[in-house]
C-alpha cells in the first residue's frame, strides 16, 4: 500500500466508524506504531486535517463540527502513480523553462506535490532521475511574461515595444493577445496586431515593454482562423500555406526522420531503397531552410524548385567560407 493510499484509508476509517482505536489502524493498514504516529502527525500538521484523540472512546476521530476532511485535503484523491506523474510533469515544465519565466509561478506547486506524495516520498528523488536538456533558449523578461499572462487572462488590449531581430528595428504595436506558445525552447505570443491589421507571432524575448490599455478589451479571433493562420504552414513562420515542400532523406537518416513530426499535415513514404520522402505545406522558408541544412548531405530538396535553389545557394555560400 502506497503512502497516499494509506493516508486515504486512515481518513476513510474515521469517516466510517467515527473514533477508531489505534490497534484497529495497525491491523487494517499492517503498519507499525511509529508509522501510524508519523501519518497522524503529517495529516494534522501538513494537510490540516482536524484529527483529535478522545480518551472516552479511546480512539482517533475528527473534531466535532469539522468539514469533510477529504475536501480540505488537496490531492489526496490521487493514487501514487498519478501523484508521481504530476511530479514528473512539474519537473519537465521547470526544466523546459530555461529563461526562468515560469519559475516564480510554478514554485508553489512543488510544495503541494510533495504534500500529495506523502511523508515517505519526495519529488526531489524523482527530479534527480530525470534530466531535460534545452538548447538555444533566449533570455526573456520575467516582468513582461507576467504582464502578458495577465493580459491574456483578462482579455485586454496592450501596447508593446517590439524589437525585430530580422529587421533590426523597434516598433510600437497595439495588440490583442490570443495565446502564448512554447516552441523550440522559446516563448512566442500569438496576437492580433492592430498596426498591421492581421495576426502576428511575437517572440517574447523581443518584447521590450508592455502597457495595459484601460477599458479596452482584446479582439477575439475565431479558433478556426487561428488554426488556419498559425498551424497550416511550417514552423513559427506562420501564415496560409502557399507551397508544398518535398524532401528526400537517405535510408540512414530515414531511421530518425520517419518518426519525427515536422507538420500536422505531413505525408511520409518509404521508398524501396529505404530512403524517405517527406511532404508538408509551408509559407515562409527561413526556418525550413535551417532545418534542411542541419541534415547535410543526408537530405535533398525535390520540390519546389524555388526552395531547392535557395538551399543550394546557402550551401555555396557556406563552402565559400572554407576556400
Amino acid at each position: 500500500m502506497s503512502d497516499t493510499e494509506r493516508l486515504h484509508k486512515i481518513i476513510y476509517l474515521m469517516q466510517k466508524k467515527g473514533f477508531v482505536a489505534r490497534q484497529v489502524f495497525l491491523d487494517e493498514l499492517e503498519i507499525s506504531v511509529a508509522t501510524f504516529k508519523r501519518d497522524i502527525t503529517y495529516l494534522r500538521d501538513r494537510m490540516r486535517v482536524p484529527i483529535i484523540y478522545d480518551r472516552f472512546y479511546n480512539g482517533y476521530g475528527f473534531e466535532s463540527g469539522s468539514k469533510n476532511p477529504l475536501k480540505e485535503m488537496p490531492g489526496l484523491w490521487f493514487s501514487q502513480s498519478e501523484a508521481t506523474a504530476l511530479a514528473l510533469m512539474e519537473h519537465l515544465l521547470s526544466s523546459l523553462d530555461k529563461s526562468g519565466l515560469l519559475g516564480p509561478h510554478i514554485e508553489p506547486l512543488r510544495s503541494v506535490i510533495d504534500s500529495i506524495l506523502g511523508p515517505e516520498t519526495s519529488s526531489k528523488e524523482l527530479r534527480k532521475r530525470i534530466k531535460v536538456l534545452g538548447m538555444f533558449n533566449r533570455q526573456s523578461s520575467i516582468d513582461s511574461f507576467g504582464e502578458l499572462g495577465n493580459a491574456l487572462l483578462k482579455r485586454q488590449r496592450i501596447k508593446i515595444k517590439y524589437y525585430s531581430k530580422g529587421n533590426n528595428e523597434t516598433t510600437e504595436r497595439e495588440i490583442s493577445p490570443q495565446r502564448l506558445i512554447f516552441y523550440r525552447d522559446n516563448w512566442y505570443l500569438d496576437a492580433q496586431c492592430h498596426l498591421r491589421n492581421d495576426l502576428r507571432s511575437f517572440a517574447v524575448d523581443g518584447i521590450r515593454s508592455v502597457d495595459m490599455i484601460d477599458k479596452s478589451k482584446a479582439e477575439e479571433i475565431p479558433v478556426a482562423k487561428m488554426q488556419e493562420f498559425f498551424t497550416e504552414s511550417y514552423g513559427i513562420f506562420s501564415g496560409k500555406a502557399k507551397e508544398t515542400a518535398k524532401l528526400k532523406f537517405s535510408s540512414k537518416r530515414a531511421r530518425w526522420v520517419s518518426t519525427e513530426n515536422w507538420h500536422p499535415q505531413q505525408k511520409g513514404t518509404t521508398e524501396s531503397d529505404g530512403s524517405y520522402i517527406l511532404e508538408f505545406p509551408f509559407n515562409q522558408d527561413p526556418e525550413l531552410i535551417m532545418d534542411i541544412l542541419k541534415h547535410g548531405s543526408e537530405v535533398e530538396v525535390l520540390e519546389p524548385i524555388s526552395l531547392r535553389k535557395k538551399v543550394a545557394e546557402e550551401i555555396k555560400k557556406n563552402l565559400a567560407l572554407y576556400k
